[in-house]
């Protein structure tokens, strides 16, 4: 067919429209001033937006023996610092949760942007997320809704068993995403879902949203504004890009927090992971939820120095089945309320008779280090490495304390520099001798220790252990805190 043959011969070369010379100089790439960049050219004018591209290949340092495996490994272990170097201040959070989890099921989820698609990606960790949400939150409550067709989808009610929830979530995968998102209607669905919630609790609502529209049957700025007078705070996640009402909604239900700081765009699979995986952490309990009461619904009165009554019960198993209060379901072991003494099944949970909330010490536990996290632990130099030998000359600080491994050897004084640059600089928090050390016992531990004990266990070894504190530790500043000496070897003489 000629026809067309002619036509796609013509489309070969890429359509401009007819712009000004200034505008074509404007979308010309030329290198820019900076190493390791290529920046748009000087025709862009104020206003407009030009093309950065980095050059990461730049930043690679060959080693001694000719090889870039010491790079490799120093950006595989910055990867691992940054999700631990943030803030240890210890803060009051609210660490019993009841959130609504909102996933857009629309046929804007089938894109292909993030693998496999858009909507299997979600389903994936949305099952990791309640997972990771109820180990790091065991008191808290969660339920599930879905938006399709412009309607608001009930997944799995309020609840503190994460198999409640990621059984029907499950199930979704043998469905496709299609129609539209309504999210006035999704945000009404979680409002009434959260609003019995008690006043001790936080009222959160996390929105994974893939659309770039809304069909809403009225106003949904009337929505905002009751979900606002309701103290419920909304934090969402944008698989496509910003859109203007998620953005007011996450500014009007967020007082004293920025929008960026509750909206982020996932930027590709392993960004998207780390927006849903923040949630986890409770949110910072603000002044105004302490002083002021819950505006519909909820308990009068602020939660400022109030006192929550709690049960603790054992696990009991009966001779005979029986019902439990919860499920209507012939059982024989569960746990019997400690004041009206009926039974449930599971722990988490509130008594149906009397309404009191039932848990176990190991709960409550395992909640308290959000309230006290464990702090980051600093880098150890070369120079620290040489002055902690000559005050403890064993053995025992060339091993990570934890798990044993062997640390690299200390080279000679003049290769100090040449290590660091080939591990990635101090500068990314990144050990240029492969060591972190505490800042209680002094104790030296690698980088897979660090990460397992802030994200795992929460604390430290060393101060755990019998061994204690080392010997060299002593009692510095006005403030209470323990130092080591070795980790102050700036100011001693190792040569």
């Amino acid at each position: 067919m000629p026809g067309i043959a002619g036509y796609m011969a013509d489309s070969d070369e890429e359509y401009v429209q007819d712009i000004s010379d200034d505008e074509v100089e404007a979308h010309q790439v030329t290198r820019g001033e900076g190493p390791g960049t290529r920046a748009s050219g000087q025709g862009v004018r104020r206003g407009q937006q030009g093309w950065e591209v980095t050059r990461t290949w730049e930043n690679v340092v060959e080693g001694a023996d000719g090889t870039i495996s010491s790079t490799v490994e120093g950006l595989l272990e910055a990867g691992k610092r940054k999700r631990l170097l943030k803030d240890t201040t210890p803060l009051q959070r609210g660490i019993i949760r009841h959130i609504i989890l909102v996933i857009d099921l629309s046929s804007a989820m089938s894109e292909k942007d993030l693998r496999p698609t858009r909507y299997l990606l979600t389903l994936r960790y949305a099952q990791e997320f309640i997972t990771e949400f109820f180990e790091q939150n065991p008191i808290s409550q969660l339920g599930v809704i879905g938006m399709r067709d412009g309607l608001a989808v009930r997944i799995s009610d309020m609840s503190g068993n994460p198999n409640d929830h990621i059984g029907p979530l499950q199930a979704l995968r043998n469905q496709e995403p299609k129609g539209h998102a309504s999210l006035q209607n999704a945000l009404d669905m979680a409002r009434a879902a959260l609003f019995h919630a008690p006043s001790h609790g936080t009222r959160e609502i996390l929105l994974i949203f893939g659309s770039l529209l809304s069909s809403d049957p009225g106003d949904i700025h009337t929505t905002i504004s009751s979900l606002v007078a309701s103290s419920i705070t909304t934090i969402v996640i944008g698989l496509a890009a910003q859109v203007a009402i998620c953005r007011t909604l996450v500014a009007r239900t967020n007082p004293g927090i920025a929008p960026d700081e509750a909206y982020g765009v996932a930027l590709n699979e392993q960004h998207f992971r780390e927006l849903v995986m923040q949630v986890t952490t409770p949110p910072v309990t603000s002044k105004s939820s302490q002083t002021t009461g819950r505006g519909d619904g909820g308990e009068e009165g602020g939660s400022k120095g109030s006192l929550l009554m709690m049960g603790f019960p054992s696990r009991m198993v009966e001779q005979w089945r029986s019902l439990c209060a919860c499920h209507s379901r012939p059982t024989r072991g569960g746990y019997l309320c400690s004041r009206c003494g009926s039974k449930v099944c599971a722990l988490p949970s509130s008594c149906p008779a009397c309404g009191l909330t039932l848990i176990l010490s190991t709960h409550l536990a395992r909640s308290y280090h959000h309230l006290f996290p464990l702090r980051n632990w600093s880098e150890v130099s070369w120079k620290q490495v040489a002055a902690a030998s000559q005050l403890h000359p064993g053995d025992e600080q060339n091993v990570c304390f934890g798990c044993g491994s062997r640390f690299p050897s200390l080279p000679p004084r003049d290769g100090w520099t040449d290590t660091a640059a080939r591990r990635g600089g101090r500068e990314a928090g990144v050990s240029e001798s492969g060591r972190y050390a505490c800042g209680v016992c002094g104790r030296h531990f690698c980088v897979d220790c660090d990460v397992f004990a802030h994200e795992i266990v929460h604390n430290c070894p060393g101060c755990q252990s019998r061994e204690g504190v080392l010997g060299g530790v002593m009692q510095a500043g006005d403030g209470g805190e323990e130092v080591g000496m070795a980790l102050h070897a700036d100011d001693m003489d190792v040569g």
